[in-house]
């Protein structure tokens, strides 16, 4: 995968530090359209909550661009574009698999294990410092090297929009509070207010 190329862990290496005590973390960098006149360098980054303003990018783009200028990390023009991981989020750090475990998620790995190199399903988190667990709609389970994931993300469903946005899923009411049953009628027939 393009983000786990020599120069984009060089560049890695050249903003995390910056990056760090500036209070954010990066999660992903990629370089696209490199055939193009001008390519463009993704990086992904967050706050340790997870979260990430319009600001923050702003500020992260920033010190990015000079410090790239200064350090001199890059041939050549190219466009920098700083963002957030959004919902359905890659997963490349060991770390992400524990935190989003519950969810779904779609891994890609190589070289293949056991003939397969795709795996859907829901993340039951990490087990050590390199594996991976998930488990798909049968329940099979599957330990995945750490080393040998070439990407991996999040699925979009409603559990996960609900993580996100801290609306309540499909199927489950959220609640202020206990309800105060006392004044329904006990008859199971509905009042009406006189007008």
């Amino acid at each position: 995968m393009d983000y786990k190329t020599p120069l984009m862990r060089k560049i890695e290496k050249t903003i995390s530090p910056t990056a760090q005590t500036m209070g954010y973390e990066i999660v992903r960098i990629m370089m696209v359209g490199k055939g193009s006149g001008k390519p463009t360098l993704q990086i992904m980054a967050e706050r340790p909550d997870g979260t990430m303003l319009i600001d923050d990018c702003s500020r992260l783009s920033q010190a990015v661009s000079a410090l790239l200028d200064v350090e001199d990390v890059m041939d050549g023009a190219y466009y920098l574009e700083i963002s957030s991981p959004g919902i359905d989020r890659p997963l490349t750090r060991m770390k992400d698999f524990e935190r989003w475990k519950g969810f779904d998620a779609r891994i890609e790995v190589e070289p293949a294990i056991e003939g397969q190199k795709r795996f859907k399903g829901k993340l039951l988190g990490t087990e050590g410092e390199d594996i991976i667990r998930i488990a798909d709609e049968e329940g099979k389970q599957s330990d995945l090297p750490f080393d040998r994931v070439q990407k991996a993300k999040l699925l979009l469903t409603d559990e996960l929009i609900a993580a996100a946005t801290g609306a309540p899923a499909p199927g489950k009411k959220k609640t202020a509070g206990k309800q105060d049953n006392s004044k329904k009628p006990k008859t199971g027939k509905t009042k009406k207010a006189k007008s």
